[in-house]
């Protein structure tokens, strides 16, 4: 069964930024913290999944939390991702 959930995104500089969007958006909403990714050249993905509003809102908060701390280089949502993109999401995609 494909996953319905939306799945959204912040992208930071630095680890700080990082974490504290992912705290961030776990306490403003009811989504699942996905995992984060490391890209390189000190940028930093987090990723949840869960309602679109929730994900939404969420990402409204951990956008605002990580540009306090560090430097916000991106946010966005995907409201229902194709399943073939879970291919390639982080550990623990499966569930949110």
């Amino acid at each position: 069964m494909a996953n319905t959930n939306a799945l959204g995104m912040i992208e930071t500089k630095g680890l700080v930024g990082a974490i504290e969007a992912a705290d961030a958006m776990v306490k403003a909403a009811n989504v699942a913290l996905v995992g984060k990714e490391q890209i390189g050249g000190g940028l930093v993905t987090v990723m949840v999944r869960g309602d679109v509003g929730a994900v939404k809102a969420a990402t409204d908060a951990g956008a605002a939390a990580a540009e306090r701390v560090g430097e916000l280089i991106s946010v966005h949502v995907i409201p229902r991702p194709h399943s073939e993109v879970d291919v390639i999401l982080p550990h623990g995609h499966a569930q949110a």
